[in-house]
């Protein structure tokens, strides 16, 4: 039986095209793992809530998944949680 096409996975997998590369995504449990190319370290990590395509966004803080500032981990649309991962600096300090 052929693998079910995932459209999440597509959708990141597009955005990293997108910006040149360097980001890895894999499937991980129930959400995705977004790694850095070159170190193999996580970036952050996307978790689908199950409502529409909205997503929650933990960073690796080299310990653990967790929020990425002092307000909780972010839940937003999925386009508004690769658009704050690909522009706040504490995702990449892993890379």
């Amino acid at each position: 039986m052929p693998a079910r096409p995932d459209p999440l996975q597509a959708r990141l997998e597009a955005f990293h095209q997108a910006r040149g590369g360097g980001v890895a995504v894999h499937k991980a449990g129930h959400g995705y793992a977004l790694l850095s190319e070159r170190t193999g370290a996580p970036l952050a990590r996307l978790t689908p809530t199950g409502e529409a395509d909205t997503v929650q966004v933990p960073w690796w803080n080299g310990a653990r998944w967790g929020a990425a500032g002092p307000f909780g981990i972010a839940t937003t649309p999925l386009d508004q949680a690769l658009d704050y991962i690909a522009s706040t600096p504490l995702f990449w300090i892993n890379d």
